[in-house]
C-alpha cells in the first residue's frame, strides 16, 4: 500500500530531495531515480504515493514514487515541449548575427571567428542536452560554472537554443543572470578581437612562417 507525502525540498541539480508523509509527519529521502516517470519533473509541495525500503546504511527512503494525480498526454506534451522564448533570448541570437555581419562588412574580420562560435555552440548545446539526460536518470551532473565557461567561450548562442529546446535552466534565475553576464562579456571581446586594433595585436603574437 502506497504511503502519501509530499515533496518538502528538491535540489534539482543534484537529483534529490526529502518527502514529507502525511503519516506522522516524517521526512524521507528520494532521488531522481525513485520515481516512476521520467517526463515530469518533481517541484516543492508536489503530492506523491510512494513505498519505503532502507538504503544500505540502515535509513529510510521512498522507492516507486508516483505522482498522486494521473497526467494526461496533453499535460505530458506540454511539459516535454519547449519552453516559451523569452523577449530578451528571443532577439539576442538575430541581433548578434546582424552585428556579426555589421562588423564583417566594417572589419574585414578572419571567418575562424564564425567557425569558433558554430563549433562552441554545438559544443555547448550537446553537453546541456547530456546534462539534461544526467539529471533524469540520477547520474554525475555538468557543473555550472562549465555551461558558464562553453558560453563565454562562444557557446551562449546553442546554449539559449538548449535551454528553450530542451528546458534546461531556462528558469533558474541565478544561473541565468550570470548566462547574460557570460554572454555581455563574450560580445565584448568579440568586438574587440574583430576590430583592426585586436586583429592587429593578434597578428603581432603569430610568428610569421
Amino acid at each position: 500500500m502506497y504511503i502519501e507525502g509530499t515533496i518538502k525540498t528538491w535540489n534539482d541539480d543534484r537529483g534529490f530531495g526529502f518527502i514529507q508523509s502525511n503519516e506522522g509527519q516524517v521526512e524521507v529521502f528520494v532521488h531522481a531515480t525513485a520515481f516512476n516517470s521520467r517526463h515530469i519533473r518533481p517541484h516543492v509541495n508536489q503530492r506523491v504515493y510512494f513505498d519505503l525500503e532502507l538504503s544500505p546504511e540502515g535509513k529510510p527512503r521512498a522507492k516507486n514514487v508516483h505522482f498522486s494525480r494521473p497526467v494526461s498526454g496533453n499535460k505530458r506534451e506540454r511539459t516535454d515541449a519547449p519552453a516559451q522564448w523569452q523577449t530578451g533570448s528571443f532577439l539576442a541570437i538575430p541581433a548578434f548575427v546582424f552585428l556579426f555581419g555589421v562588423v564583417s562588412l566594417l572589419w574585414r574580420p578572419p571567418l575562424l571567428l564564425a567557425l569558433i562560435y558554430v563549433l562552441a555552440s554545438t559544443l555547448t548545446y550537446v553537453t546541456y542536452a547530456m546534462d539534461k539526460s544526467a539529471a533524469r536518470k540520477g547520474r554525475w551532473r555538468t557543473s555550472e560554472s562549465t555551461l558558464h565557461w562553453l558560453s563565454l567561450l562562444g557557446g551562449w548562442p546553442g546554449a539559449l537554443i538548449a535551454q528553450h529546446m530542451l528546458r534546461h535552466k531556462s528558469n533558474k534565475a541565478p544561473f541565468r543572470f550570470i548566462f547574460w553576464v557570460t554572454v555581455f562579456l563574450n560580445v565584448a571581446l568579440f568586438l574587440v578581437l574583430a576590430s583592426p586594433e585586436g586583429q592587429a595585436h593578434i597578428g603581432q603574437l603569430i610568428p610569421d612562417k
